[in-house]
């Protein structure tokens, strides 16, 4: 039964951006909506191409059979689009290593756009939290681990370095 006139459905689907998902994936979701999946997969792949290569998450409104699409990268997917290294053949290359370094103004404007989604409390909290998932990401191998360094430190160095007040970070 498709939903009434004015009622808005949400989904959210996991996608490689710059790629159109499998039909057969967002069919199940999108069927009972009277909503055509070749047509929504072509939209994710033009709104998710400057994310190529990286799995973000996107968030499809739907009313009136209506569809709107909006990408929703996560942290890992900022820190890795900045690191600007080549995209990877998903086909060959299973486990990526990255091996790139950010500087902590890098992270401090991907800090800036994802202010609002985070739970800390100051800046300096979303700093961490960044670094934080940047650490954890990095010490399982069969992870797609970010990896790299900040400034030539670790991202725990850095994020202790932050707490004992040798780094000030402030919002701009």
């Amino acid at each position: 039964m498709p939903p009434k006139a004015d009622e808005v459905k949400v989904l959210k689907f996991k996608v490689v951006g710059g790629e159109a998902p499998n039909a057969a994936q967002i069919a199940p979701k999108l069927s009972p909506l009277g909503i055509n999946p070749k047509k929504i997969g072509d939209d994710i792949q033009k709104l998710t191409k400057e994310w190529k290569g990286i799995k973000i998450m996107v968030e499809l409104s739907v009313q009136n059979r209506e569809a709107k699409v909006t990408p929703l990268p996560t942290i890992a997917a900022r820190v890795i689009k900045a690191m600007a290294e080549p995209v990877r053949d998903r086909k060959k290359q299973k486990i990526q290593k990255h091996g790139s370094s950010l500087s902590l103004e890098q992270i401090e404007e991907i800090a800036t756009v994802v202010r609002d989604k985070s739970k800390a409390k100051d800046f300096k909290g979303v700093v961490k939290e960044i670094l934080g998932t940047w650490y954890v990401l990095r010490l399982s191998p069969y992870s797609q681990s970010v990896g790299g360094l900040v400034d030539g430190k670790t991202p725990k160095a850095i994020s202790k370095m932050i707490d004992n007040g040798e780094i000030d970070v402030r919002e701009p």
